[in-house]
């Protein structure tokens, strides 16, 4: 059996504070290697005190393109949250599936709800 991974966020960061999708697309690089290769992954958020949605979709919310729902439960797990960061995540995690499950059809919602064509810029 494959050994786990330990990632501590404030490690790769270097802050408490993780607001910057690149800073997230650290923490999806090293999480997306482990999952291909079949590793448990445990995500800390130890010692964070401020997370923001752009983090979070680059960090976990872009997982739900490349791997299945199923893979993501099986092998992902997330602690050391606090309970309003859990909330946020959750809305990250819930807009993701929504997004890979159909990208062109959610892209046009977005469209639609502000009332512009993206594609024609």
């Amino acid at each position: 059996m494959n050994q786990s991974l330990r990632i501590s966020i404030f490690e790769i960061v270097g802050s408490q504070l993780c607001v910057a999708s690149d800073d997230g697309q650290k923490v999806y690089d090293r999480i997306a290697l482990a999952l291909k290769a079949g590793r448990r992954v445990t995500v800390s958020f130890l010692n964070i005190t401020g997370l923001t949605s752009a983090f979070l979709n680059a960090a976990i919310g872009q997982l739900y393109g490349s791997f299945t729902e199923e893979q993501i439960r099986s092998l992902l797990e997330v602690q050391d949250m606090q309970p309003d960061d859990i909330a946020l995540l959750k809305r990250v995690v819930e807009t993701a599936k929504q997004y890979f499950k159909d990208p062109e059809r959610f892209q046009q919602a977005v469209e639609e709800a502000l009332g512009e064509d993206v594609d024609a810029e």
